[in-house]
């Protein structure tokens, strides 16, 4: 039977420090982000991003507290309770939510908002990890296990499309990693490795040339695969799968020019050609690389950037904060803020692996590879190797909804491991 222990007793240290770290650091890069130096800013003024990130640092503690009071069997208890309520959000923000940069999923409190779409992820988490924690839910041998949890990722991604927040959707495609760490077949994410691969080769290289090159793989594994192989079906399945990879190729301009909207054809664009919209969507992108660049090996030193003093980089408080480590402490703070997410990923994959019940696991590789997905994509698109698609640095970016959703996120995970020493096994 489970035993109610005072709440900091087993919680893991480490992850602890390394979010206490995260937050230190994070919070004096947004104040280097938005530091004027003609005006006397304080990093404890609220009318500042700095000192708004402090008054969400505070209040993030408090949600800890809670966390670690609550008895650890609630959030798996009422797991489907907290997604309805997220859906519910969903939906009220698409008729009553406040639009902010071109985005209506925003929730209005006076001079604070709040984004439920940052908190379908803590949602999702909790749904899929309930789902499979039944022992008769099989990722290996039945296909119909993963209709539900297509339709748990689905409506909140549909919701989230609408109110035109795609970067928040598309962190989803993270829950594949836990998928296959649950016995999804590789062959899954393979087709959609493949796929993103023929979009980009597409982008670059003539159609034609592309679908020659199919044509002669297929043929050339045709001609070295066994005779057994042939007769049981392996003849026809590599001629569909060169024929879908080919429609794949002849349909990349369709999806380009009637799936993606303007702007975000302009991101890919921009990701295979920098220089294509240079004063356009691509100012970001090359202006945020020019300063992590000029960074050097140490630095340019605290508030001592000029791409940052001098604005050059758009929200750079927010999802281009990567640049202000890169510019104001180089190399060295870069490869600081790199040590700590992979040692935060990797001891989370560590306390998924030993937890157990189910539930427990889905769960703590839902948060590690949420937080996989955020810290690729954001340093990626910062430093030019991912299309812009908006979305924070986990514990660094300025804004109250990212540090609320990742904190609880984390330390719900964090008490349900905390327990795990008093937890009988259920699978």
């Amino acid at each position: 039977m489970a035993e109610n222990k005072p709440i900091t007793k087993n919680v893991d240290w480490m992850v602890v420090l390394i979010y206490i770290a995260c937050l230190g650091i994070g919070w004096v890069n947004i104040y280097a982000a938005v530091y004027n130096p003609e005006v006397n800013m304080s990093m404890f003024d609220l009318g500042n991003n700095a000192g708004k990130q402090l008054m969400w640092i505070g209040t993030a503690a408090v949600l800890i507290i809670c966390i670690l009071v609550i008895d650890y069997k609630f959030y798996e208890t009422f797991s489907f309770i907290i997604y309805a309520v997220i859906v519910f959000l969903l939906i009220v923000v698409l008729f009553a939510g406040s639009n902010i940069n071109g985005s209506r999923s925003w929730i209005k409190f006076g001079a604070f908002s709040l984004q439920p779409a940052e908190f379908s992820k803590l949602a999702i988490s909790l749904a899929i990890s309930k789902y499979l924690s039944d022992p008769a839910i099989s990722l290996t041998r039945k296909l119909k296990d993963y209709y539900p949890i297509m339709g748990i990722i689905a409506l909140p991604a549909f919701l989230i499309l609408l109110s035109n927040e795609t970067g928040s959707m598309l962190v989803f495609a993270s829950f594949a990693i836990v998928l296959y760490r649950e016995g999804m077949p590789g062959f899954i994410p393979a087709i959609g490795m493949v796929t993103a691969a023929l979009l980009i080769i597409t982008l670059l290289f003539v159609k034609w040339y592309i679908a020659a090159v199919i044509i002669v793989i297929a043929g050339l594994a045709i001609w070295l695969m066994p005779v057994m192989t042939r007769r049981r079906g392996g003849l026809w399945a590599t001629i569909i799968i060169a024929f879908v990879m080919i429609g794949i190729v002849f349909g990349v301009d369709f999806f380009m020019n009637n799936v993606l909207q303007k702007h975000q054809r302009g991101r890919i664009m921009v990701l295979l050609d920098p220089d294509s919209d240079p004063r356009g969507i691509g100012w970001n992108v090359i202006q945020s690389k020019i300063a992590i660049g000029s960074g050097g090996f140490s630095g340019k030193g605290f508030l001592q950037g000029t791409q940052t003093k001098f604005d050059f980089v758009p929200e750079q408080s927010t999802d281009f904060i990567f640049c202000t480590v890169g510019e104001e402490h180089g190399f060295i703070g870069s490869a600081v803020v790199v040590v700590l997410f992979v040692s935060l990923i990797a001891r989370l994959v560590v306390l998924a692996e030993r937890q157990r019940s189910r539930f427990a696991r889905v769960y703590g590789y839902c948060v590690a590879g949420i937080i996989f997905f955020h810290f690729m994509v954001n340093v990626g698109m910062t430093i030019g190797l991912m299309p812009v698609i908006g979305i924070p640095l986990p514990f660094f970016s300025y804004g109250g909804s990212s540090l609320w959703s990742f904190s609880i996120l984390l330390f719900v995970f964090l008490k349900i491991d905390a327990q795990r020493p008093f937890t009988l096994s259920r699978g």
